[in-house]
């Protein structure tokens, strides 16, 4: 936007006015000297209008003598010329801030330094962005702070990328600076909405730009109908994947020209030995097999979705099957020991990232994701009568909500957070898009998930505990609980898991739990059984005779023990299968372990019936029976 009241400002003023204005500009500011006044008016000599100048070549414009530029400069901050985005983002303005003293870019200049210092950044920081964004907006544009839009900030933007392809030179700290200035001015009120992810801010072409012309727009298409029935994450993310196998096609087949010329064996299967291989950028490293496993779901749903929705360039039968799809590892959840555990948290509490430090804590206390963490607001503390204080979890993962408990402990936890962050105009939020104010914001944002792991990160080389993610933090208070001897069904609820299985990994772990029960039944089987031989004799493969364990058939020692299973688990089908087996058999030094296991059927049956579990105890009082059977026989015999 630019008004066109500049340059017939700068046209009315005789060049004589132009020069007395400049002389009494280098007098209030302490400078200039005889060459000043010739380059001033060698300046209005060339360009009466001053506007003029800016229609000038960049080149032209740039290789002005220091003295021109003196003049240029007084120009440009007392409103007469603009001298372009080209020459604003190519040259730097060194003596910006002493120009502006007395003019009505102090003002604007000195508004946004305080607001960007009220958000949370440091005085250096909010000087740096006003210079390098808000100081170049105001003087290209001719208007005050409170009608700058965004179309200006991307028109600022736009000549940064321009000058990055023509001379190669980065542009990151004017990236740095305009998405700076659009956060400030957002809090300031003068724009409607924050700036958006970068990621999120591209196109979805931009994303398949290596993907082939000719199959792109079948990309593109897809990508923007998932818009409508999934999260922004969740489209980005397929655009991600969905971008290696576009660029996978355009390097193997450039002459497919539609989706319906794939082919199983030309194609697909290439793709899938390709991926199985695929090198993490970031690491450097083969991608995991969860992430080739999401490849490879990405590129199937694509192509079974387009087929269903009937499509005319959707491949004509089923290319990716099941048997495709890697076989995902279940490793059990990586917890952190107790001392790793310890020696973490005292990291954390010395750390000078407050406000991450503290969201991490709060993580480990009651058991987090990273994104319901973030998404936590400033009222997710409530106050029940008789019932303490819990803590609303917003919809995470998998789309419910919870009340997490609270101790007194993290309540003061919370009450810290509350004071370290940093307040500022409610943010929309990312489900709904309603304005929320946040628990977690920051420099007029919300924390992201990039700064809790490096911060986790950091506290964790501190602690000497090697590398750590947060999702450990929840494992971390998973294994806690279960050592602690909580149920599965508060399990399932503190955690916000859907299904008995989610919890139940949990019950897989060798902590301390499975520990002490595996000591304590073997302390009472040696008690029953006695000392156990040190040698046993050698069972005969084959034999002449007609002992039974010399017979030619697959043997197997059966020893006593025990089952501990939940409730909720129910009984075990397979439980005690062996002793009503018509292959098994016994003998004579058996009997002391069949005679310890019928007394405990016989009490597991009292104990079934008194809970009134009636098809356990009638399992138990069969086993009894048969084990009856098998001491009458084996007394016999």
């Amino acid at each position: 936007m630019q008004p066109e009241t500049v340059s017939a400002r700068a046209a009315e003023r005789p060049a004589g006015d132009l020069l007395a204005d400049y002389a009494a500009h280098l007098a209030r500011t302490g400078r200039g000297h005889t060459g000043s006044e010739r380059a001033a008016r060698a300046f209005l000599k060339r360009w009466p209008t001053p506007q003029a100048w800016a229609e000038e070549s960049l080149a032209l414009r740039l290789e002005a003598s220091a003295a021109t530029k003196a003049f240029v400069m007084f120009l440009i901050v007392d409103g007469r010329l603009r001298p372009g985005w080209d020459y604003l983002v190519e040259r730097k303005l060194s003596s910006f801030w002493r120009e502006i003293l007395g003019t009505r870019l102090q003002a604007d200049m000195a508004k946004f330094v305080d607001g960007a210092e009220a958000v949370g950044f440091t005085h250096l920081a909010a000087f740096r962005a006003a210079s390098q964004s808000i100081g170049r907006l105001l003087i290209q544009t001719g208007l005050p702070l409170e009608q700058l839009t965004v179309g200006d900030l991307n028109e600022l933007a736009d000549a940064c990328r321009h000058r990055a392809a023509a001379t190669g030179k980065g542009w990151r700290h004017y990236r740095a600076a305009i998405n700076i200035a659009h956060r400030v001015l957002f809090h300031l009120e003068v724009t409607d909405a924050p700036p958006d992810h970068w990621q999120l801010r591209k196109t979805m072409a931009d994303r398949l730009r290596d993907t082939d012309p000719k199959l792109r727009p079948a990309f593109v298409a897809y990508l923007e109908r998932k818009k409508g029935t999934c999260r922004p994450n969740t489209v980005s993310c397929l655009a991600t994947r969905l971008a290696h196998f576009g660029r996978f096609l355009a390097e193997v087949d450039p002459a497919l020209g539609s989706l319906a010329g794939l082919e199983r064996q030309r194609h697909i299967e290439p793709f899938l030995n390709s991926t199985a291989s695929a090198i993490n950028t970031k690491t450097g490293e083969i991608i995991t097999t969860a992430d080739h496993a999401r490849r490879v779901i990405a590129v199937s749903s694509f192509l079974a979705d387009i087929a269903e929705w009937g499509w005319d360039d959707a491949p004509t039968r089923r290319l990716v099957f099941r048997s495709d799809i890697p076989r995902l590892p279940r490793p059990l959840p990586r917890y952190l020991p107790a001392d790793a555990d310890r020696r973490l948290s005292e990291a954390l509490d010395r750390s000078e990232f407050r406000l991450a430090a503290d969201a991490l804590l709060l993580a480990r206390a009651c058991g987090l994701r990273i994104g319901e963490l973030l998404d936590l607001e400033l009222d997710c503390v409530h106050e029940i009568p008789d019932h303490g204080a819990w803590l609303k979890v917003p919809l995470g993962k998998l789309d419910t909500e919870r009340m997490v408990p609270l101790d007194d402990e993290t309540v003061e936890l919370i009450d810290r957070i509350a004071a370290t962050r940093i307040e500022g105009r409610s943010l929309p939020h990312p489900r709904t898009g309603k304005p929320a104010q946040f628990l977690f914001t920051h420099h007029g944002r919300r924390l992201s998930q990039s700064a809790m792991r490096a911060e986790l990160s950091r506290a964790a080389t501190t602690a000497g505990i090697g590398h750590v993610t947060p999702h450990q933090l929840r494992h971390t208070y998973a294994t806690a609980l279960v050592n602690a001897g909580v149920s599965l069904q508060a399990l399932m609820a503190l955690l916000g898991h859907v299904s008995a299985e989610m919890s139940l990994r949990y019950g897989r772990l060798f902590d301390a739990t499975v520990r002490a029960e595996y000591e304590r039944a073997l302390d009472l089987a040696k008690t029953r059984l006695g000392p156990m031989p040190t040698q046993r004799a050698r069972i005969p493969v084959t034999a002449d005779n007609g002992d039974w364990r010399d017979a030619p058939a697959l043997k197997s020692r059966l020893a006593g023990g025990y089952c501990l299973r939940a409730p909720v688990q129910g009984a075990c089908p397979y439980a005690n299968i062996c002793e009503h087996c018509p292959s098994f058999r016994a003998e004579a030094s058996s009997l002391p372990v069949l005679a310890a296991q019928r007394v405990d059927a016989r009490a597991l049956a009292a104990d079934a019936e008194a809970r009134g579990w009636i098809d356990e105890a009638d399992r138990h009082h069969r086993l009894v029976a048969r084990l009856d059977a098998l001491l009458g026989d084996e007394r016999t015999a």
